[in-house]
């Protein structure tokens, strides 16, 4: 500020007439004439900087200084002048306003909107939003307020009217099962609204449903998952099912083949069995020796031998 450096350069102006003449008089004599100019000085000088109207401010980097007339007949509203870095005013007759050109976030605090169908919805939005750095001269125009207290207002009124009008137009349930879709329609509907001076982004509303209505869609939710489970179930039950068929279907086609492979051999065996040579065979097992026998008085010890 101005003011505080013209109040510096005083004191330290009066200190060095001080000092100055502290060796050019007698101060058993004439102390209190010598003090009287460097005070007289001093109480000037704060006079002055108390009454000074200029100040000196910056306008910090990332924001953009709007200087505004506050005499005439428009009050400052048709006179502005874009200002950046280090800015002098008149403080009786001029104002300097900053607002920040880069992204700002913002949370509001809980609001009610209505969804289709009447049901009430809690929200509280957060989002960011960018200032149109060539409108803000025609913002302060149309709203003639410091920028905190337009997000607190009109910005307010945008976002929150936004969320409704949109939410008026989505059954509840289906807000829930398609929040992306149902707060990227906000966005839209909202940057219709307020482009002419904002653009928002990253807007999430943190809805939540009245607490009836929140039982009742965790029921059907729950609904939905045990049908779910239950065709699972079926699938698997078919699946085991058809398992067992095919492996039923394996035994039984193993054990016609082995059937099929038996009675061929039996069939086989059949046709190399003559009488012949199944006397051939008897011949190979006999081990040359005559049966004995124990016979009775009348008995016969001839045998027929062929």
């Amino acid at each position: 500020m101005i003011s505080s450096s013209l109040f510096i350069v005083f004191f330290l102006v009066a200190l060095a007439i001080l000092f100055r003449t502290r060796n050019s008089f007698n101060l058993k004599t004439e102390l209190w004439k010598w003090l009287m100019r460097p005070i007289l000085i001093l109480i000037i000088g704060v006079i002055i900087s108390l009454v000074n109207p200029f100040s000196l401010e910056r306008v910090d980097a990332g924001h953009i200084g709007l200087k505004v007339n506050l005499t005439g007949n428009e009050r400052g509203v048709s006179d502005y002048v874009y200002k950046t870095g280090w800015v002098v005013f008149n403080e009786w007759t001029e104002k300097l306003y900053e607002f920040p050109t880069y992204q700002q976030h913002i949370d509001y605090n809980i609001q009610t909107v209505i969804t289709k169908g009447g049901f009430n919805a809690d929200i509280k939005p957060s989002f960011n939003y960018a200032l149109i750095p060539t409108t803000v001269g025609d913002m302060f125009q149309n709203l003639r307020l410091p920028i905190k207290e337009v997000e607190q207002g009109w910005l307010k009124t945008a976002i929150v009217g936004s969320v409704n009008d949109v939410a008026n137009k989505w059954a509840v349930d289906s807000i829930f099962n398609n929040r992306e879709q149902f707060e990227s329609a906000i966005v839209v509907e909202c940057n219709k609204r307020i482009s002419k001076w904002f653009n928002v982004s990253q807007l999430r509303t943190n809805i939540t449903p009245p607490p009836a209505l929140q039982s009742a869609i965790e029921a059907k939710t729950k609904a939905l998952q045990e049908v779910q489970v239950a065709e699972n179930q079926k699938q698997v039950a078919i699946a085991e099912a058809m398992r067992k068929i095919a492996i039923a279907r394996g035994d039984s086609a193993k054990m016609v083949i082995e059937a099929a492979g038996e009675a061929e051999a039996i069939r086989r065996k059949q046709l190399t069995l003559s009488s012949l040579y199944i006397e051939y065979l008897k011949i190979q097992k006999w081990d040359g020796k005559n049966p004995t026998t124990v016979l009775g008085k009348e008995g016969s010890t001839i045998i027929s031998v062929k």
